[in-house]
């Protein structure tokens, strides 16, 4: 069979009798308006290259099966430890950019977050950027983080799966937890202890589920929460003590929070008696706590200690 050189390849392969190959195309990128905490960005999605400069935000990327262009090069926690490799470019750590790294990086995108906010103005001016800071609701603020992660990577139905995941796992607490007493969310901090309260980064415990605070007026302006004693603890006597150890969170070496518990006045509490002393995986609980795969396992943690609790009654 002679065929001329000009002959379109679907001709040649029909004359051939052979089959044509399948040929991936890829999807055609389109206007999307992301709202964000300082405005709103237009991109065209999926993003081809998108920096990542945000715990929470790679969180919510790394559950959705993304792959970000670069991230950032600090306090990344152990699930997501994949991103620690050199395989992904670095651009800043967790509070600062490395501006020289992010204008030779080719980006389409970044994306920050609570911590790097600040950075908003001069990044905007380098390339297109999304704030994803969470808001006083958490929990609508994490939702909506997954919806627009989901968005600039295209894998929108992806994300939807991941809100519904996460709703049916926020429904089950909020009708358990609001009869099941008080509750403390303590704080080891260099061998200090502390108290957050529902403005505290993990306030959606009462604020959002219901568990009863021990009691009002908590100041949660302090990483290391509202200073407090163990006589404090065994004399307000909570129902619940929900612990989140900021050294093992960030990394410190020091007195585990276990240790600094274990004493005559904790084990006099109703909380530790009861079973009800919960240790909360420290980076999930501190570095974290905004991303998909943090808070399903903080609300596993507490859905399992509760579903314990009622099963010894």
């Amino acid at each position: 069979m002679i065929l001329s050189s000009r002959a379109p390849l679907a001709a040649v392969f029909l004359m051939a009798g052979l089959a044509l190959p399948a040929l991936t195309v890829p999807a055609l990128a389109e206007p999307v308006t992301i709202l964000h905490s300082q405005g709103e960005t237009t991109i065209d999605a999926p993003v081809e290259k998108v920096l990542i400069l945000d715990v929470n935000a790679l969180d919510i990327a790394a559950a959705l099966g993304a792959e970000p262009a670069g991230v950032l090069g600090s306090n990344i926690p152990a699930y997501m430890e994949k991103f620690a490799s050199d395989s992904y470019p670095k651009v800043g750590t967790i509070f600062e950019p490395d501006y020289e790294a992010i204008a030779a990086s080719g980006a389409g995108l970044m994306i920050l977050g609570t911590r790097t906010a600040p950075a908003y103005a001069q990044m905007s001016q380098l390339l297109p950027t999304v704030d994803l800071s969470l808001g006083e609701k958490h929990f609508e603020s994490v939702k909506a983080n997954i919806l627009s992660v989901g968005q600039i990577f295209g894998l929108n139905d992806k994300a939807a799966a991941l809100v519904a995941d996460l709703d049916a796992r926020i429904a089950y607490l909020q009708q358990v937890a609001p009869h099941s007493g008080t509750a403390l969310i303590l704080v080891t901090n260099g061998g200090k202890l502390g108290a957050y309260g529902p403005a505290s980064r993990l306030g959606w415990i009462h604020s959002e589920l219901g568990f009863a605070p021990i009691e009002e007026g908590i100041d949660d302006r302090f990483h290391g929460g509202d200073v407090i004693s163990f006589e404090y603890i065994l004399e307000r006597d909570p129902d619940w003590i929900f612990v989140v150890d900021r050294d093992a969170g960030v990394g410190d070496v020091g007195s585990s929070a276990a240790a600094m518990l274990d004493n005559a006045l904790m084990a006099e509490t109703s909380a530790v008696k009861n079973g009800r002393l919960v240790y909360l995986d420290p980076q999930a609980a501190y570095i974290s706590f905004g991303g998909y795969t943090a808070m399903t396992i903080l609300l596993g943690q507490i859905t399992d200690a509760l579903s314990g609790a009622a099963k010894a009654e």
